[in-house]
């Protein structure tokens, strides 16, 4: 098949969160699978300055009409691999940027600008470029105009750009809601602009046009495709959801394992195997010395990797702040966001250096050391589409410890509800169910058997992208 995958972020070139990760790996899995895969990109400064696209072609200069202005631009295009190709839609005044969506304490005031600007590149791209696609898929908000700009594209020109489109929430809490002022920058038909189109209390909303006008929608896990259609999950746009209950489908993100696999990571200080459990030591004796703990603590690491937000049950964990401070056990967080949540921490930090650790900054090597140091790995999410660093944490023998929504739910067994096949501990997004799974976990920790068996069962399951391209192969031949 020729497929087009379409979003704003893509692993290693640029990277905020899972996103990346997801359509990074699937792409490179399509191609692998011999597919002709081409992926769709802002060309930000740090994707143009990655060493793969130093000597990106320039392939079609671009002239894209936002409402009664025209915008020039470049897509260039470089090949990493065989079978998979990445065209950078290039526009300095938009792209050319340190941040990917703000400054760090507010979005771009152009955002919308910048992202139908990228949306109609490719349409651009799609029709000079001839690239006969079978398959576009759009990934979340940035990319949710495509399918209604490509179809109107080959209304007006009398031709087909793409046999199928496919549109993916990561994230139905992001959804580009836009003022209504900014549906005349589409240049779309004014019938567009209404009820069953874009329009969204008086505002207009990209997802919503995403998930309308694709011929498939895909969510990142089976469970939170049935939870978006609720109220409590959907984001207010459970009501546009359930209109296309037929179409939607859960599908599985999965691991890279040629980059989370703890026998081959070469961001450890040792390597490890389900066989061989030595390395695993060698990592958490690293870890408590980056993170200023005692050499000899017995008690168990619990780790966190995650945006400091409510959406990632941080306010939980800080509510049971004295579990941390009063028991002999280690927390070692990684990450930033909400103000206030880093500053609590960080405040718990300095009070119990001893005991608590906070990296407020992005280092990938200290997110594997934390997977592979650590014995517990906290996510109490309030959501969670799909997640990934619960299935890092199984495969590095790191024992989750999550709440039971979205993917959090499809991929983690509780051990003491399940014993013969559990690979983690599961609670209710709440700080008192958290609060009982820590305490479950420390008398896990102290049964040595128990915990090695848990710990085996995780490291035993297969999270490839090779099985969960698969699956999104069976999904693009069907829709075909």
């Amino acid at each position: 098949m020729k497929i087009v995958e379409v979003a704003s972020e893509l692993f290693p070139y640029v990277k905020t969160g899972g996103l990346a990760d997801a359509v990074g790996a699937l792409s490179v899995a399509l191609a692998d699978h011999g597919h002709e895969v081409s992926v769709f990109l802002p060309g930000y400064r740090a994707a143009a300055e990655h060493k793969d696209a130093l000597g990106a072609e320039r392939r079609l200069r671009l002239k894209i009409e936002l409402g009664d202005q025209f915008f020039t631009g470049d897509v260039r295009v470089f090949s990493p691999r065989k079978n998979l190709r990445i065209f950078l839609i290039c526009r300095e005044e938009f792209f050319d940027r340190r941040g990917l969506y703000g400054n760090g304490e507010r979005d771009y005031e152009d955002n919308a600008d910048r992202f139908i600007f990228f949306c109609k590149g490719v349409v651009e791209m799609l029709r000079l470029g001839e690239l006969q696609a079978d398959i576009v898929h759009c990934h979340d908000w940035q990319a949710a105009l495509l399918p209604v700009l490509l179809r109107e594209a080959e209304r007006r020109h009398g031709v087909t750009l793409a046999l199928k489109t496919i549109f993916t929430i990561h994230n139905i809490a992001y959804q580009g809601v836009l003022p209504r002022s900014v549906f005349a920058r589409t240049n779309l038909p004014d019938e567009l602009y209404h009820i069953d189109g874009l329009e969204y209390y008086a505002q207009i909303n990209l997802m919503k046009g995403g998930i309308l006008f694709a011929d498939r929608v895909t969510t990142v896990s089976p469970r939170y495709a049935q939870e978006i259609q609720t109220p409590e999950f959907g984001c207010g746009l459970d009501g546009v959801v359930q209109t296309r209950a037929e179409d939607i489908v859960g599908l599985l993100n999965g691991v890279d394992n040629s980059i989370w696999n703890p026998a081959v990571d070469a961001l450890l200080p040792a390597r490890y195997s389900a066989v061989n459990l030595a390395g695993k030591q060698v990592c958490r004796a690293e870890l408590l010395k980056r993170c200023g703990f005692a050499a000899e603590s017995k008690g168990p690491v619990f780790g966190i990797v995650a945006r400091l937000t409510e959406q990632k049950g941080i306010d939980f964990v800080l509510a049971n702040a004295d579990f941390f401070a009063g028991n002999d056990v280690r927390l070692a967080v990684l990450g930033s966001g909400d103000k206030r949540m880093e500053n609590e921490l960080r405040q718990l930090a300095e009070k119990y250096p001893e005991r608590i650790f906070l990296s407020a900054k992005l280092d990938e090597t200290m997110s594997h050391l934390i997977e592979a140091g650590s014995d517990f790995f906290v996510m109490p999410s309030v959501f969670e589409p799909c997640g990934l660093n619960q299935m890092y944490s199984q495969v590095y023998g790191t024992i989750p410890i999550v709440s039971r929504v979205g993917g959090l739910f499809d991929t983690v067994t509780d051990a003491d509800l399940n014993p013969a096949t559990g690979t983690g501990l599961m609670c209710d997004p709440n700080a008192a169910s958290l609060r009982d799974a820590l305490q479950r976990a420390l008398a896990l920790y102290a049964d040595k058997p128990r915990h090695a068996a848990v710990q085996q069962r995780g490291m035993a399951r297969d999270f490839s992208w090779q099985i969960a391209a698969k699956a999104y192969e069976r999904m693009y031949q069907e829709a075909l």
